[in-house]
């Protein structure tokens, strides 16, 4: 049965910021990846998130909470003339991916390690060609679910950044996750969900690399659903 959704939002959607604590060399890649690569949102957004890139790009595209940038690194390989703004404020994923990077800067990414909404709030209008939520924390307990990063108020955050015709992608293994996601975006008059059978939502995302979290949850019986909603 589908929960209901939540009347109002909360800031604190990601739990923990730290887990194991970093060794030298862990520490030594993510403060030069973020040296190199941090968004520093004290200056003004440009007017074109493009030029924040070192490369020409045709496209901005933003990944929240990536883990350990397993999709994130093969998007950057694969789409070399997109843009991607990479959020994760837990810090052992940030390093896990700043250690991936082996010193390399590409120049058609950036990366923040804060609170995801600070960034939206950042960047301009219509600015963003599409946003990525993977395995989001489910935040499973009732007295919890305001804190689901999917809520009104972040739709109206991605809806004002997101290009008509953007898309929002969001994939998780937990059902009442996937019900929640789809009662609240078909409550927002500016999105659409892009379903037409089952197979749309059972079937991975094109070129998806699949992550170690769904390795795990396929694993141990669950079921991942991959949802796409356009921007109106």
């Amino acid at each position: 049965m589908a929960e209901e959704h939540p009347s109002r939002a909360s800031e604190a959607f990601f739990g923990r910021r730290r887990g194991k604590r970093l060794r030298p060399a862990q520490r030594a890649a993510l403060d030069a990846a973020l040296a190199a690569l941090g968004l520093d949102l004290a200056r003004p957004a440009p007017a074109d998130p493009a030029a924040l890139f070192a490369v020409p790009v045709a496209a901005v595209r933003l990944e929240i909470g990536f883990g350990g940038g397993e999709h994130l690194l093969d998007a950057l390989a694969r789409h070399p003339d997109t843009g991607f703004i990479g959020v994760e404020p837990f810090v052992n994923g940030m390093a896990k991916l700043a250690a991936a990077l082996d010193g390399a800067s590409p120049g058609n990414l950036r990366l923040f390690d804060d609170d995801a909404t600070r960034l939206l709030d950042w960047l301009p209008e219509a600015s963003l060609d599409g946003i990525d939520l993977f395995y989001p924390d489910p935040w499973p307990k009732r007295k919890h679910w305001k804190r689901r990063f999917v809520n009104r108020a972040n739709l109206d955050r991605f809806a004002r950044v997101l290009r008509p015709g953007g898309r929002f992608r969001f994939a998780s293994d937990i059902a009442s996750y996937v019900d929640w996601t789809l009662l609240v975006c078909r409550d927002h008059p500016a999105f659409a969900w892009q379903a037409e059978t089952a197979d749309d939502w059972r079937r991975p995302f094109a070129g998806w690399p699949g992550t170690r979290y769904e390795k795990k949850a396929l694993g141990e019986g669950r079921v991942p659903a991959y949802l796409t909603f356009v921007r109106r």
